[in-house]
């Protein structure tokens, strides 16, 4: 399994610097994983890009991200499809976890307020579908992009600068 990151045509692409490759093999494993994505995203504030199909694993790394950090424990932590924001704070981090799936302009971004969240010196924005809009991706600071592989297994490209 390789894991590539995917520009959609006319997508423009944000220069990243340093980039890591990792594989999981469980859920647990994701989970855990989490830990290690929460150094690599540190310091705040950070914009990240989440990319990859519906069941890649983006809800599951970020509940395993937010519980390294302390800002929710794994079983908090849902998908944000319907709500389109989920907030959660810990003693060091505010972690805010987008699904944009469910919006189809940038015009439908504005009412959300990325740019109040992103602002915030202790805020890490974990934004799922991201890629889908201009306005996000150009200004990630960093992106994960995941892949099913057989059964539970998970292919992750993090790029970040």
């Amino acid at each position: 399994m390789v894991v590539r990151p995917e520009r959609d045509k006319g997508e423009q692409v944000t220069q990243f610097t340093r980039e890591k490759r990792f594989r999981t093999r469980s859920v647990a494993g994701t989970l855990a994983l989490g830990e290690k994505m929460a150094e690599i995203l540190l310091p705040t504030p950070k914009l990240v890009v989440l990319r990859g199909e519906v069941g890649a694993g983006k809800t599951t790394l970020v509940k395993g991200i937010a519980a390294a950090l302390g800002a929710a424990g794994e079983e908090d932590v849902t998908s944000p499809t319907f709500t389109l924001v989920h907030e959660y704070a810990g003693p060091k981090v505010r972690l805010y976890h987008l699904d944009l799936y469910r919006l189809e302009t940038e015009r439908d971004l504005e009412s959300l307020g990325i740019d109040e969240m992103a602002a915030q010196p202790d805020a890490l924005v974990l934004v799922e579908w991201g890629e889908r809009f201009e306005s996000i991706a150009s200004r990630a600071e960093a992106e994960i992009a995941m892949e099913h592989g057989e059964g539970d297994e998970r292919g992750m490209l993090v790029r970040w600068r």
